[in-house]
């Protein structure tokens, strides 16, 4: 448990990118971290999308840019792209895919693979462009995009983590 609580402490977003890849067991690793992360009535409904196509991944990175409404790379040059998508028909989706992004972050860290959660796949894959994504990839249902996980090396150290309990954990004795 020492280890577990080293990773989880330890943790951070990453936001500069060295451009090699990491290698396929850890990839493959942190994917299968994914596929365990507990989700609603155990329904395991979200779909990760392997983004290791450079072109891809680009196109992505400008779709995600357009909703920003910026002009930047906003996977911060990160070479590998997973994209976590929930199953509307499922009331836990959002929750569900929530847990397989956690999980696959938790999981990248402990394999000295940085990461960073991206926002804004929801609108991707809403839009007529991302719908046709899923379609030329064979995916079929109404699925939304939960988020990004950007994956790779980090270019830089990370940020010393902030004290996470103060002002945040509150404890209560129960008595029934």
């Amino acid at each position: 448990m020492a280890e577990t609580l080293t990773t989880l402490k330890t943790r951070r977003s990453c936001r500069a990118y060295k451009p090699e890849p990491i290698e396929e067991e850890k990839l493959n690793a942190i994917l299968e971290a994914g596929t365990y992360a507990a989700t609603g009535m155990g329904k395991q409904s979200p779909i990760i999308l392997a983004v290791t196509n450079k072109e891809l991944r680009d196109k992505l990175s400008r779709m995600n840019a357009a909703v920003l409404g910026a002009d930047m790379d906003p996977f911060y040059g990160a070479p590998e792209v997973l994209v976590v998508l929930g199953n509307k028909a499922v009331p836990t989706y959002v929750y569900d895919g929530s847990l397989v992004m956690g999980n696959m972050m938790n999981a990248a860290a402990d394999l000295g693979v940085a990461s960073c959660w991206v926002h804004r796949a929801k609108e991707e894959f809403e839009s007529e462009e991302g719908k046709a994504i899923l379609k030329e990839l064979g995916i079929e249902g109404d699925y939304e995009g939960i988020g990004h996980l950007i994956l790779g090396y980090a270019a830089k150290p990370a940020a010393d983590p902030p004290c996470s309990e103060e002002g945040r954990l509150y404890l209560q004795s129960v008595s029934l």
